[in-house]
């Protein structure tokens, strides 16, 4: 596994891009159940055993699955992010593994989220 910093992303980081960039792309790979309680504005729900999958569609039928453009590998900012940390970096991996060069894991993941934007 590909677990090293450069594919790691924090809080400040992550508000900042949400702030200038039109291409910041978020998914967040928690339950159902997780994202019914709270999500980061914008996010992308894809859980996390199916992003491997969703990651290896083509773009039309990515469009039709989540009602939204498909990042291109080598496009904008993919970051990925779950409660905590662990599955958001699996997801990474995966990410990466497919060719998604700049996927990044939001290491403080929803928990941290919620608490600094005092949710």
């Amino acid at each position: 596994m590909a677990n090293t910093d450069g594919n790691q992303i924090s809080y400040t980081d992550l508000k900042a891009l949400l702030e200038k960039s039109q291409n910041l792309f978020i998914v967040d790979v928690r339950t159902k159940e997780e994202i019914d309680k709270g999500r980061i504005p914008g996010s992308l729900h894809v859980p996390v055993d199916t992003v491997e999958t969703a990651f290896a569609l083509d773009a039309a039928e990515f469009q039709a699955k989540y009602g939204v453009a498909k990042p291109s590998p080598d496009g904008p900012e993919l970051v990925f992010h779950c409660q905590m940390g662990r599955r958001g970096q699996l997801a990474t991996d995966k990410a990466i593994a497919l060719g998604f060069q700049s996927a990044r894991n939001y290491t403080g993941g929803y928990k941290e989220w919620s608490e600094k934007e005092g949710k």
